[in-house]
């Protein structure tokens, strides 16, 4: 079942065209990498998927399970972000805002669902610590983990693993794929072909043309 079918999709900011004639959809259940070199249009893609950029040409289809509301995003990382005030169960749990409609008060479940994603991701020891006093790797898991409180089914991330360590990506790289083996649709950006090759189910390549290369 596709969750998207995009069909001669051209992308680009004012009359600047960045990619054109893209054609391909992401299956239920895909864990969907976009690949390519700075500049080849990745986050432009990921950006015009999720409606906050127009595309200028060709079409997008979705499926009455792609729901914004439902959907977990993970943008790049900010120094903003890496330096907020807040503790790391104050970030998680505001992960659950989305779904809290016209009652602005976390109910029993969302409560639930932060400590689980918190130990899902290794970090429930963490729940009182500032996030701003995190590594690099612990801030992207407690990220992650507020990601998936607001994600039904599923979770679009911008280079997840952008600026850490070999040991750091694998290790996120994992996760992603134990949450995709528990039916969570994942849609990545990466440099990393290896890993798309090794983890993903398809691979986008865009470059000066682009290819489903998996």
């Amino acid at each position: 079942m596709a969750l998207l079918e995009c069909k001669n999709l051209c992308l680009g900011y004012g009359s600047k065209i960045v990619q054109e004639n893209l054609t391909f959809s992401v299956e239920k259940g895909d864990y969907f990498f976009m690949i390519g070199e700075n500049g080849s249009g990745k986050s432009t893609l990921m950006k015009t998927l999720l409606g906050f950029v127009k595309p200028l040409g060709g079409t997008i289809k979705y499926s009455s399970e792609w729901n914004r509301k439902g959907l977990g995003y993970l943008p790049q990382t900010s120094e903003i972000q890496k330096t907020f005030p807040a503790t790391v169960w104050e970030i998680v749990l505001s992960g659950c805002q989305s779904g809290l409609g016209f009652f602005p008060f976390y109910k029993k479940s969302d409560y639930e669902k932060a400590e689980m994603n918190l130990a899902k991701l290794g970090m429930q020891s963490f729940a009182k610590k500032s996030f701003r006093e995190l590594s690099g790797g612990q801030q992207q898991r407690v990220l992650l983990a507020r990601t998936l409180c607001a994600a039904r089914n599923v979770l679009v991330l911008d280079e997840p693993a952008k600026g850490f360590d070999s040991e750091i990506t694998e290790t996120m790289y994992s996760l992603l794929s134990q949450l995709n083996d528990g039916g969570m649709t994942v849609i990545t950006i990466s440099h990393d072909l290896d890993a798309a090759k090794r983890c993903g189910s398809r691979i986008l390549k865009l470059g000066k043309t682009w290819e489903i290369v998996k």
